[in-house]
C-alpha cells in the first residue's frame, strides 16, 4: 500500500514518522532498502530525521544506538538527547533489550520446517572483505555465538511466515542461520534466496522479506517497560 512505513526507499517516499516519543527516545520505522546510516551526501535513516527536524529535541542530537540491515525495514530506536543514548546503549550491551522479527522464508527441498519454539544456536563469523558473514565452529578465533528462538505463524504458499526472536545481535544473523538450514529469507540473494521479489530498479534499495515489528526497552527516565509493535508488511496492507 503506497505511503505504509515500509515502503521502500525513494523520491516518493513518505515522510519519517514517529511511532514512540519520550524521554529522548524516537522509534521509527525505517523504510525497506533505506541504510540506517550512510557517509555524508547518502541517503539514509539518519540523514531523514535530521533533515527533517521537527523529531528532534531542541539541541538536535540524534545518537543511533542500534542498525537494521538496509533491505530490512521495521523498528528502529533513536536518541534525541546524549543521556537517553547512553541508557539504550546500556540496555543493548545488557542484553535488555527485546527484539521480534518477522520472516518469509523459502524452504529449498529436503529442508526441515522449524520445530514449535525451536533454538538456533550457531557460531557466525564475518567474511574479511566482504559484507557477509558465515556459519563456522567455536574453534574460529573470529567465531561469535548467534541465538535466535523461532517459530512458525503460518505457511503462505511455498514460503513459511515465521516470528523470529534473536537474543544475539550479530552480522547478518537471521538472514545467515535461516539460510543455513536451508531456508533463506525470500529474496535475500546474498544468502542463497532465488524466488521471485518485487525489487525497485535500484539495486541499492533492494529489499528482503524480513522485518523488525516489535522492539521492548525501558524509558530512561520513568524505568517502565515500553512495547512497540508494527504487522509485518505482508500482512499490513
Amino acid at each position: 500500500m503506497q505511503g505504509h512505513p515500509y515502503d521502500p526507499a525513494g523520491s516518493a517516499s513518505p515522510p519519517i514518522e514517529p511511532l514512540h516519543s519520550a524521554s529522548g527516545v524516537l522509534a521509527v520505522c525505517k523504510p525497506a532498502g533505506l541504510a540506517t546510516q550512510a557517509p555524508p551526501g547518502c541517503d539514509s535513516l539518519e540523514r531523514r530525521v535530521r533533515e527533517e527536524g521537527r523529531l528532534l529535541d531542541t539541541g538536535g542530537y540524534l545518537g543511533l544506538p542500534h542498525r537494521l540491515d538496509r533491505p530490512v525495514g521495521g523498528i528502529v530506536l533513536l536518541a534525541t538527547t546524549p543521556r537517553a543514548a547512553r541508557k539504550l546503549s546500556r540496555q543493548f550491551e545488557r542484553r535488555e533489550i527485546v527484539k521480534h522479527y518477522r520472516g518469509l522464508l523459502e524452504p529449498a527441498a529436503g529442508a526441515s520446517r522449524p520445530r514449535p519454539g525451536e533454538l538456533w544456536r550457531d557460531w557466525l563469523a564475518k567474511v574479511p572483505d566482504e559484507p557477509r558473514a558465515r556459519v563456522t565452529t567455536v574453534d574460529d578465533p573470529a567465531a561469535r555465538e548467534a541465538v535466535t528462538r523461532v517459530r512458525v505463524v503460518t505457511e503462505a504458499g511455498s514460503r513459511l511466515d515465521v516470528l523470529l526472536e534473536p537474543t544475539t545481535g550479530r552480522m547478518h544473523q537471521l538472514r545467515i542461520q535461516a539460510a543455513s538450514r536451508g531456508l533463506p529469507i525470500a529474496g535475500d540473494r546474498l544468502y542463497g534466496a532465488a524466488g521471485r521479489w518485487e525489487q525497485p530498479a535500484d539495486p541499492r534499495a533492494a529489499t528482503i522479506g524480513l522485518a523488525a515489528t516489535a522492539i521492548e526497552f525501558t524509558d530512561p527516565d520513568t524505568l517502565e517497560r515500553v512495547l512497540i509493535r508494527l504487522e509485518p508488511p505482508w500482512a499490513a496492507g
